[in-house]
């Protein structure tokens, strides 16, 4: 228990560097763009007299260390800058398309999950029969498929030109408000999303379990006469889940990316429309704001993952 512990402790320990240094990065790199964020947030018709009013007011005239400090600052107090000719609020803005974003991943997730799991569960209790190899067909095929043209694709089925069987456009309702609307206006992207997922966790699950199933502890319990689903439910699924778990993390950033275009083929008002929107009209701290949300998401997504890695390896809890 004490190292159990001890791990979760370096991991909670290391977060806030690892978000410091995301940070510092993301705002290192946005230095360099030659977006002026003076003409940007001002009209076309501002004199030179009105931006330098302007960059005064932001800290834009300041050495560049001392903006960074004063951004740091503003993070904690839930301040990312301002954008537009109106100067709304960066927070404001991601505040209010970050929960799409977080919805469409997770429910995209949880459809890889519930569909993957089955399926390599099955294709390695049945290895290199027919189920096998249909299974495997239907993984490869699900990695081969691009997100962006599944989604496209299913706006053509589904939509109003042809079968017209789900909405794929319109505002999105609450979730808590109504979410039959709700869950019927996300699941084509949320499918568009997890397809490619799907493939390749089903690949990760199935070879796992083979590899569990051929373990000497699977072999020796067989032959003392326990049955075969006893070992399987209790042994061979939680062992097995451990691979698929690390892997998860790193899917996890890739639905995150891949949500962003999804919502711009859907028109979902999320960081994909966001960030779309802010590199089209040269919002340097829109762009900023959307990719250091989404990077510090991503790290705090992993860092729960390698809990409940920590939670269900025993063996690691020893290191």
């Amino acid at each position: 228990m004490n190292n159990l512990i001890r791990l979760i402790g370096r991991r909670l320990v290391a977060l806030p560097f690892m978000i410091l240094g995301v940070v510092f990065l993301v705002f290192f790199l946005m230095s360099f763009s030659s977006n002026d964020p003076a003409y940007s947030a001002l009209s076309e018709n501002a004199t030179d007299a009105q931006r330098e009013a302007f960059r005064e007011s932001q800290g834009l005239n300041r050495p560049w260390i001392v903006q960074f400090v004063a951004f740091i600052g503003g993070m904690f107090r839930g301040h990312l800058g301002v954008y537009g000719v109106r100067q709304d609020s960066v927070a404001e803005l991601v505040g209010n398309a970050f929960p799409i974003t977080m919805q469409l991943t997770f429910f995209g997730l949880l459809l890889a999950i519930l569909i993957a799991f089955p399926l390599g569960v099955l294709a390695a209790l049945y290895r290199d029969r027919w189920p096998d190899k249909i299974i495997r067909i239907i993984s490869i095929a699900g990695i081969a498929t691009p997100s962006f043209w599944l989604g496209i694709m299913l706006i053509v089925w589904m939509g109003p030109s042809n079968l017209n069987l789900l909405p794929v456009s319109g505002k999105l309702p609450p979730m808590l408000g109504d979410f039959g609307g709700w869950f019927l206006r996300m699941l084509l992207p949320a499918i568009a999303l997890a397809v490619p997922v799907i493939g390749s966790l089903t690949r990760v699950i199935r070879t796992s379990m083979v590899e569990e199933l051929d373990s000497d502890y699977v072999r020796t319990a067989l032959g003392a006469g326990l049955p075969k689903t006893v070992v399987i439910s209790r042994n061979v699924l939680r062992n097995a889940l451990i691979t698929p778990v690390t892997v998860l993390g790193l899917r996890v950033g890739y639905l995150m990316g891949g949500a962003v275009v999804i919502e711009v083929i859907f028109n979902l008002r999320g960081m994909g429309r966001v960030i779309v929107d802010g590199i089209t009209n040269g919002w340097t701290t829109v762009v900023q704001g959307v990719v250091l949300v989404v990077a510090i998401a991503f790290i705090v997504v992993n860092i729960i993952v390698d809990l409940l890695y920590i939670a269900i390896n025993p063996r690691i809890r020893s290191v």
